[in-house]
């Protein structure tokens, strides 16, 4: 729990609107931000694996948006079925489904800013990437804390 909590005053409450604003865009704001975000973790008296380990993950969590990688690859693994249709096939024969529209609606240049697709709910999928991303922070915190 002490975690989880850490991790919210570094990552809502001591984080400026600067470095909210900035940190995807350019090094030093999230570098900046980093820095802030590791120090409260600092209570837990970690290794200097571990808070390195902290650190370094979140400048480049956040400063590449490393989340979208992720959900985005999560609905390309998942997305086979979302918009069967029928199609026909060079043959003509009933019962081929056509994929292309799909793959399409999923490639990256598509999903490149959220890792959700431009016709998804705007507010939905920056929640998604949201909590993709504080799941990505906190299953790497425990495993530096817990192994390192």
């Amino acid at each position: 729990m002490i975690q989880l909590i850490l991790h919210l005053i570094g990552d809502y409450v001591t984080q400026s609107d600067w470095m909210a604003q900035n940190k995807t865009k350019r090094s030093w704001p999230a570098l900046c931000h980093a820095v802030v975000y590791s120090l409260p973790f600092l209570l837990l008296q970690p290794s200097i694996a571990a808070f390195s380990v902290i650190l370094g993950t979140h400048f480049l969590i956040d400063r590449f948006r490393l989340a979208r990688f992720l959900v985005w690859g999560k609905n390309r693994l998942f997305f086979f079925g979302r918009r069967k249709r029928p199609s026909y096939g060079i043959s003509g024969a009933y019962g081929c489904w056509d994929y292309t529209d799909d793959f399409k609606r999923m490639s990256w240049e598509n999903c490149k800013e959220t890792g959700y697709p431009k016709d998804s709910p705007a507010w939905l999928s920056v929640w998604l990437l949201i909590a993709a991303d504080n799941t990505l922070h906190l299953a790497i915190n425990f495993a530096a804390l817990s192994w390192l």
